[in-house]
């Protein structure tokens, strides 16, 4: 008979130092080459195996490129204006689309179910987001994981996204060549955040 179980865990150095390592790429540092569709649909393939209680798919993606990309920059500008914010936080905001070539909208899309509570879900969407930048990282491209404002406004979902009112943006995956290598920062103080408990 043959069994369908998988076969035990092999340890993977390589990919627990990749783990160990990672490090983001700031958005406004990555330029053209950009990855084909064929390339971000893997990475968006390995994405999707992320944790998801109750197989709900909470999530989807919208790949934003060219002229999507222009017209966003225009919105978050009329948005940004609209909403009260500082010119230099909506000039910051609308240069993140203007001068990008590859942004993967990750949309947080709860599913009504009477067991996997909303907040589960979200999890699971910020899951897909960081599976999705360590994927990209990890092939050997730059990834960066935005929100700001317009991820927060209701009128820029709807307007620039088409999202249904019961949506919103898990994050802006911005995709792209790095260009300049970022210095490590500060990482946290695991013992500072970690309580053993064993009675």
């Amino acid at each position: 008979m043959t069994s369908s179980a998988l076969p035990p865990l092999s340890p993977r150095p390589d990919v627990m130092e990749f783990l160990l390592t990672r490090r983001s790429r700031p958005a406004k540092t990555l330029r053209a080459p950009y990855p084909d569709r064929a390339t971000v649909e893997t990475f968006l393939t390995a994405a999707a195996r992320t944790p998801d209680h109750g197989k709900l798919e909470p999530w989807r993606f919208i790949v934003l490129q060219a002229a999507a990309l222009t017209r966003l920059a225009a919105l978050t500008e009329t948005r940004g204006t609209a909403l009260g914010q500082e010119p230099e936080k909506v000039a910051k905001a609308k240069a993140a689309f203007a001068d990008a070539g590859c942004v993967v909208a990750v949309i947080a899309a709860p599913k009504a179910s009477e067991k996997i509570p909303a907040y589960e879900q979200d999890l699971s969407a910020g899951a897909a987001c960081l599976a999705l930048v360590n994927a990209a990282l990890a092939s050997g491209w730059g990834a960066n994981w935005l929100t700001g404002f317009m991820a927060h406004d209701a009128a820029f979902g709807i307007e620039g996204l088409g999202l249904a009112p019961t949506e919103r943006v898990a994050g802006f995956i911005h995709l792209g060549t790095e260009t300049v290598a970022p210095p490590e920062r500060p990482r946290p103080d695991i013992a500072a955040l970690t309580k053993w408990v064993d009675s």
